[in-house]
């Protein structure tokens, strides 16, 4: 079934372009079914092209989805203008007395910044410690996953020498995990941030489930089923040019960077980057989407009650 999101909002173009079926408000009031209600909190600069990336992948699974756009309420972003946050972004303040099936809680550009450094960190603190009310299952990425993880567990981020930038090959470790049904053994996922999370790090004893990792690149998922919560800390939800992006922005800028590896072909980035990493997305979200329905109560309101 098809992604319920605004009529109006700019990502609907994209994804009909692009064959994602995408539906009306009106034909959804008219079907007789709970859509799955998921929440997006987005911390990324383009809020636009962010929120096409995880409208798409929730959007290719068989199931009703209506999506709701979440902004820290204490925070006035630099990059999107006010007429599209007042057009299509609910205040957190303003939502959180709402239930979810799930929320994905993106990254943000701050990861060299302490986390009691980052201007909204009191309030996404309460949104965390909310997540275990009122969502049944969250799924963080990038910087949101390091600073989840950082808040249930007070898992230390690292700083690298340099960025780490590229697709990077990964390892499926847990087969017979509800997440990764249908991964290859061996896979690519993007990477571009300038911290890590060590697996020595990782609490003892919690519960908590290596999912993917890289030899090159470290941890990628974790499950945490203690909280709900997985931690992806790579950006498998990227378009094909997001990295060249990125690198042409900051080399424009004059900022150092480095050629993303293995992703131009022949190391050239005037050629055009392939896509090697699509499906897995797809699968990694579409498996997520089906758990959260298949363990979730059909009661809204019964959410965060149980255990």
């Amino acid at each position: 079934m098809p992604i319920r999101i605004p009529n109006d909002l700019p990502a609907r173009h994209t994804l009909e372009t692009e064959g994602v079926k995408v539906m009306t408000e009106a034909t959804a009031a008219r079907q007789d079914i709970r859509p799955l209600q998921i929440g997006l909190l987005n911390l990324m600069p383009n809020k636009v092209k962010t929120e096409t990336q995880f409208a798409r992948l929730i959007g290719a699974t068989p199931l009703q989805v209506e999506l709701t756009l979440i902004k820290i309420t204490s925070h006035t972003p630099k990059n999107t203008s006010a007429e599209h946050m007042l057009s299509f972004y609910e205040d957190w303040e303003d939502v959180k007395s709402r239930k979810f099936d799930g929320l994905i809680v993106t990254g943000a550009p701050v990861e060299l910044l302490e986390f009691e450094q980052v201007t909204y960190w009191p309030e996404l603190k309460r949104i965390f410690d909310w997540t275990q009310t009122n969502v049944h299952s969250t799924f963080c990425v990038c910087w949101g996953a390091q600073a989840a993880l950082y808040h249930f567990y007070g898992v230390p981020k690292h700083a690298l020498q340099q960025k780490l930038f590229g697709v990077y090959r990964h390892r499926n470790l847990r087969p017979d995990s509800q997440y990764l049904h249908g991964f290859s053994d061996d896979f690519s996922v993007p990477v571009s941030r300038w911290t890590e999370n060590h697996r020595a790090d990782l609490p003892q004893g919690e519960g908590l489930e290596v999912l993917m990792e890289s030899d090159d690149a470290g941890l990628c998922l974790v499950n945490d089923p203690r909280h709900r919560t997985l931690y992806m800390f790579n950006h498998i939800e990227y378009d094909t040019t997001s990295l060249a992006d990125e690198y042409w922005r900051d080399r424009t800028a004059g900022k150092p960077i480095t050629i993303p590896a293995n992703y131009f072909p022949k190391n050239d980035p005037e050629l055009p980057p392939e896509n090697r990493w699509r499906s897995h997305a797809h699968l990694l979200f579409g498996n997520w989407i089906n758990e959260v329905y298949q363990t979730v109560p059909f009661a809204l309101s019964e959410i965060g009650r149980a255990g």
